[in-house]
């Protein structure tokens, strides 16, 4: 067993979790069934993995769509605000190296590979934000378009006032209360 696989007794408890957030967020994925997404995930235990390591950094994982195109399942974040387990950390890697004090323990982009996920876009945040309201005392990191980290920026998004922000902020800074939402396609 490599450090990326699930015991039996692992899977059968996170299929457990999905399934009964899944059924009590019907919402958030209307005309998909539970089956056809069980099948998939039985089909793709790999992916598994990731969404344990969602779950455990307290992301929640929930189904939001699906990709016909690629035939394929649309997971994000659901937790109410940015996940616990990815907070205080700073955009990427090359901001982390460009701190010369007090660097965090980790980057939103090393732990969002590290775990087989992507951050979400600015489009996905805001497509979030429609199936709920999220992030209401926290923000997530989201990914940065390359011309505005070129020059050491990074954005990040939150609601507040009913109304969906985006910001910029150098991307070495971190904050307690700033984390990252992911997506996983299975």
């Amino acid at each position: 067993m490599t450090n990326k696989e699930l015991t039996h007794e692992q899977q059968e408890e996170l299929i457990k979790t999905l399934k009964a957030r899944f059924e009590k967020n019907n919402e958030r994925h209307e005309g998909i069934d539970w089956a056809s997404v069980q099948a998939k995930l039985d089909a793709n235990p790999e992916k598994l993995w990731s969404l344990h390591e969602m779950e455990a950094t307290g992301g929640e994982p929930d189904v939001v769509g699906y990709d016909a195109k690629t035939d394929e399942y649309i997971f994000y974040d659901c937790s109410a605000e940015s996940p616990k387990g990815r907070r205080s950390v700073c955009y990427d890697r090359e901001a982390w190296e460009a701190r010369k004090n007090h660097k965090p323990e980790n980057t939103a982009m090393d732990m969002a590979k590290d775990m087989g996920i992507e951050l979400l876009t600015e489009e996905q945040y805001r497509e979030l934000q429609q199936l709920g309201k999220f992030d209401l005392k926290t923000s997530s990191w989201v990914q940065t378009p390359e011309n505005i980290r070129k020059l050491g920026g990074a954005i990040f998004c939150d609601r507040r006032y009913d109304t969906i922000f985006m910001y910029h902020n150098g991307a070495e800074s971190y904050y307690a209360a700033r984390g990252f939402r992911g997506s996983l396609r299975v």
